[in-house]
């Protein structure tokens, strides 16, 4: 009788095992392959049919980032809880070192055995755990007090003006505004709503001031990118010239005029879908735009079905900063937002960003497994 008892032992983790696979969100899973995918072959295209520079590394990183991905699904998320103040101080470290030992025509890389990392991007997953960790140990009364919010401010603040002063604007403001949406999240106070815009109204001269030559060019060239067609506003002007005449259907893989004839800078980067619409059309466009809202609505549902607070912020946090990155690269190269450097993810060529969003993705899979345990 002991011996029936005893024996399931060793089969409980192989039941174990395959009841948290079967909590896997592969809707997930199959976003993140096909769009991994679609980065391939437009970096493969973007190089002129060839593996090399781009496409070769990205499938590289993509296959090591899939597989953390999924291992981190497996983690128990009371791990990343207890890792959240501590990636969030090593990464205000990063940020402070790169002033001194930043490599780039900007400092705004660090270089570790020969692998270029960029803090600033992986502080946001960084600020998302943080505040997460914050909130979850206060309680609804004390978010209608405005003493609740200074430590989150700070939070906040601290991170994003370490890397306006790399200087690297957009990025710097895309960190305050990912945080600013999550203290919405939990339930921001009215009072502390109007405060923050009175304030933000009243401050839009001395921003101005403080703003580099470069980064006032920019905003000026993208109310009227005409004031320097030659200069600044090229970029912009050849986006939008490449969009437009993909049409419906796009000239077809391979066969992008603006892309093949190096009229489109950055096209392995923050262009790349530019370089998308070009050769796939409206269609092409509609369909990665369309597998990108599945992404993110996936995410937010977990958002609203797990329990936690911890997990609810988190799973809020890795979803709108999914947006804000789709959200920024297709508004910027369309013509609608300033040029930020606002990579398309999993998309675009870029190491520390894609493996950011594919961690993050890692913490939501895994919380959307491990939520109902207990912490």
């Amino acid at each position: 009788m002991n011996y029936k008892l005893n024996k399931p032992y060793e089969e409980n983790y192989g039941f174990i095992f395959f009841s948290k696979l079967s909590k896997l969100n592969f809707l997930i899973i199959v976003c993140i392959i096909l769009l991994g995918c679609v980065g391939v072959v437009s970096l493969y295209s973007a190089a002129g049919g060839y593996w090399d520079p781009w496409a070769k590394t990205h499938l590289i990183r993509l296959i090591f980032g899939i597989s953390l991905m999924l291992i981190l699904a497996f983690i128990p998320h009371d791990v990343f809880v207890r890792l959240s103040v501590i990636s969030f101080i090593i990464g205000i470290i990063s940020l402070i070192l790169i002033k001194f030992v930043g490599t780039g025509n900007v400092q705004r890389w660090i270089t570790l055995g020969g692998i270029n990392f960029q803090p600033s991007e992986a502080m946001k997953l960084a600020l998302i755990l943080i505040l997460a960790r914050y909130f979850d140990h206060i309680s609804r009364i004390e978010l209608d007090k405005l003493k609740t919010y200074v430590i989150p401010l700070f939070l906040i603040f601290l991170p994003g003006f370490l890397v306006i002063s790399q200087p690297d604007l957009g990025t710097g403001l895309t960190i305050i505004l990912l945080g600013l949406a999550i203290l919405f999240f939990v339930g921001i106070s009215i009072k502390f709503v109007v405060f923050c815009f009175i304030l933000l109204s009243s401050s839009i001269p001395f921003i101005w001031n403080q703003l580099y030559d470069y980064q006032k060019e920019r905003i000026l060239v993208f109310l009227n990118p005409e004031i320097d067609s030659l200069g600044s506003g090229y970029q912009i002007i050849q986006s939008k010239i490449a969009i437009g005449s993909g049409g419906f259907f796009g000239k077809g893989y391979l066969l992008g005029s603006q892309s093949r004839l190096n009229y489109l800078p950055e096209k392995h980067t923050d262009f790349i879908f530019t370089l998308i619409s070009e050769e796939l059309g409206f269609i092409g466009s509609i369909s990665i735009i369309s597998i990108f809202c599945i992404l993110i609505i996936s995410v937010m549902k977990i958002s609203f079905k797990v329990q936690s607070l911890f997990s609810k912020i988190v799973t809020f946090g890795i979803g709108f900063l999914l947006f804000l990155y789709l959200s920024l690269n297709i508004g910027m190269v369309c013509g609608l937002l300033p040029v930020v450097g606002a990579p398309l993810p999993l998309i675009s060529y870029g190491g520390t960003s894609l493996l950011t969003v594919l961690i993050g993705l890692g913490i939501v899979l895994s919380i959307n497994i491990h939520d109902k345990e207990v912490l």
